[in-house]
């Protein structure tokens, strides 16, 4: 061997003792990347070629110098829109929303479509703490500064698609999101039309008459005291609700009958008077004019006329009738009858 030789080895050998050497006393120093932790994607839909918000969320354990950049890069068959831009854009740092701008200025980030698949982000003066929780949302779910309008375009394949992160910031990672060929599912059910309608009593009774006094109607013979004769209870799920009308005579004998009005008119003794009147209570339902005030009326004129109705769909409401007979001293002798239809129809 050659002495030429010899001398090459000996200063190689010389060279890595001295670089070892270095290395052991801090002297040369080998940079590694951080994995970032906690990373997650969101997306508003997972479906393919569909326009989605991304809500990306990861925490750095270097954290992010003044300068410094986070480039997100999506998997080459996503699609940025064109015009997207800063105002689409939101970035938290530990929960704080930072200011962005199209460049970084003073404290403020700039955010920009770099290509069709990456967004870069370049940190101002301020810098990111190490262990910090950095926050990207991107698409109409930025709201910060200005609600977004901008959104990116899911893969036109399924499957498994990347978002990978990296940059000057060091810290490197990767999240995986899966596209579906539909995102979406079809809940189907039927709600069947119900109408409730019942009344309480058949039959119901004035009794005997006078001149001297008002009679109500019962199920007992009558009554000089008002009483509720019977109870009328209507309910639907229609969704334009219903209405209840009334149809029938006066008090009738033969060809002579008591008189009735339209209006709504309080107790008359003495003079001939025949008519009904109603309240409610519970559901949506009322009653309608003229037989929701104190006094009676009988709007035969109107036949059938309504007496109450719902707007919208109702749970039972229970109407409570009271009917009022009065006769003059000359009201021909004999029985009275009348037969009132109720007819409740629903709007659906």
């Amino acid at each position: 061997m050659n002495k030429t030789l010899i001398s090459k080895i000996r200063f190689v050998t010389s060279l890595y003792l001295v670089l070892g050497m270095l290395m052991l006393m801090g002297g040369v120093q080998v940079a590694y990347a951080a994995s970032l932790t906690a990373l997650s994607n969101t997306l508003s839909s997972q479906k393919v070629s569909t326009l989605a918000n991304h809500d990306l969320q990861f925490t750095t354990p270097t954290g992010v110098a003044s300068g410094q950049t986070i480039i997100i890069t999506f998997q080459s068959d996503f699609s940025i829109a064109a015009a997207m831009d800063f105002t689409d854009m939101d970035v938290l740092d530990d929960a704080a929303n930072v200011t962005l701008a199209a460049a970084p200025s003073g404290a403020t980030w700039g955010a920009v479509r770099t290509s069709a698949t990456v967004i870069t982000l370049t940190n101002g003066t301020t810098a990111v703490g190490a262990g910090s929780v950095i926050r990207v949302k991107i698409g109409t779910n930025a709201t910060n500064q200005s609600t977004g309008v901008r959104q990116i375009t899911n893969t036109t394949t399924n499957g498994s698609k990347t978002v990978a992160m990296t940059g000057t910031f060091t810290d490197v990672g990767t999240t995986t999101v899966s596209i579906l060929n539909n995102d979406q599912v079809a809940v189907t059910a039927t709600v069947d039309q119900s109408l409730t309608f019942t009344i309480s009593d058949n039959t119901v009774e004035f009794g005997t008459l006078t001149s001297a006094d008002d009679f109500f109607a019962d199920n007992a013979g009558g009554n000089p005291t008002e009483v509720e004769a019977h109870t009328l209870v209507v309910g639907t799920n229609a969704g334009s609700g219903y209405s209840m009308t009334i149809n029938g005579t006066t008090l009738t004998n033969g060809s002579f009958t008591i008189a009735t009005t339209s209006a709504n008119t309080a107790s008359t003794i003495g003079s001939e008077q025949f008519g009904l009147r109603m309240t409610a209570s519970g559901g949506v339902g009322a009653v309608s004019v003229p037989y929701a005030a104190a006094g009676y009326a009988f709007d035969s004129l109107n036949f059938p006329d309504q007496v109450a109705s719902a707007t919208g769909a109702s749970a039972d409401t229970t109407y409570s009738v009271r009917y009022i007979a009065n006769i003059a001293a000359n009201t021909e002798a004999g029985a009275y009858t009348s037969t009132l239809t109720y007819v409740a129809t629903a709007n659906f």
